[in-house]
């Protein structure tokens, strides 16, 4: 299945809270968006990889992907290295997309940036066809996306765009809370342990980066994605 975006995060949820309003905003103008997580989030604080599975796959439900699929990495655990780099390519050659999404280059969490550097270097070497990749016993063709964009999460880092999300922010905020292992949820078991994301406040937190980001192109909420390559456009007045 060919995709138009393949958002490709480190963790089940990071996609919802870095551009879920984006996701959703393009399924509605009629492209094909998809999500492939690299790991399943095992070494997570709360709940377990077997619930972020279930929350994972009721949250593409509520966005209405064409796909999710779990690549399988080990979380915490990888590299940027040649094992790694060859299963992210061979998810790449499989959907062949146009945009890749993934996390941001730097961040609180550790695994963003290393994800990041992952995905960048293997969205690269995904267009070199002597890397040989086979899917279901066949050989993959080389394939490289015109563009990879990187979502803005815990650290606040200048955005290159910003997309306006306002009509989707309600759509958002459901597919963030599928994850009720992760986030504040008043009927989760209390002896597990409280974390940062866990609180009430953390939504709100999400919520105020999003304005912050929509005030600046007169908008109510926004999502903000960097890229290291320009970014070009056809004409002045595609900007607003």
């Amino acid at each position: 299945m060919k995709l138009d975006i393949l958002v490709m995060p480190v963790h089940p949820d990071d996609a919802e809270l870095g551009c879920a309003g984006t996701i959703l905003k393009h399924i509605a103008l009629g492209h094909k968006v998809g999500i492939a997580d690299l790991t399943k989030g095992e070494l997570g604080t709360r709940g377990t990889a077997e619930i972020r599975e279930q929350e994972a796959a009721k949250a593409a439900e509520i966005l209405g992907l064409s796909v999710r699929e779990n690549i399988g990495i080990p979380d915490g655990l990888f590299t940027n290295t040649p094992e790694y780099q060859l299963k992210v390519i061979e998810s790449i050659r499989k959907y062949q997309p146009d945009i890749i999404i993934t996390n941001a280059y730097h961040d609180r969490h550790p695994d963003h940036g290393r994800a990041n550097e992952l995905v960048e270097t293997s969205a690269f070497l995904s267009g070199l066809r002597r890397i040989e990749t086979s899917f279901d016993g066949k050989a993959q063709e080389a394939w490289r996306p015109k563009m990879v964009l990187h979502f803005i999460q815990d650290r606040y880092i200048e955005p290159d765009i910003i997309i306006d999300v306002t009509e989707y922010w309600d759509k958002k905020i459901e597919s963030i809370l599928a994850y009720g292992s992760q986030f504040f949820n008043p009927d989760w078991n209390e002896d597990e342990p409280q974390t940062y994301i866990s609180s009430p406040d953390f939504i709100k937190i999400v919520e105020s980066r999003a304005m912050e980001f929509g005030k600046s192109i007169q908008a109510r909420y926004g999502e903000g994605f960097t890229s290291r390559k320009l970014l070009g456009v056809d004409n002045l007045f595609a900007l607003r």
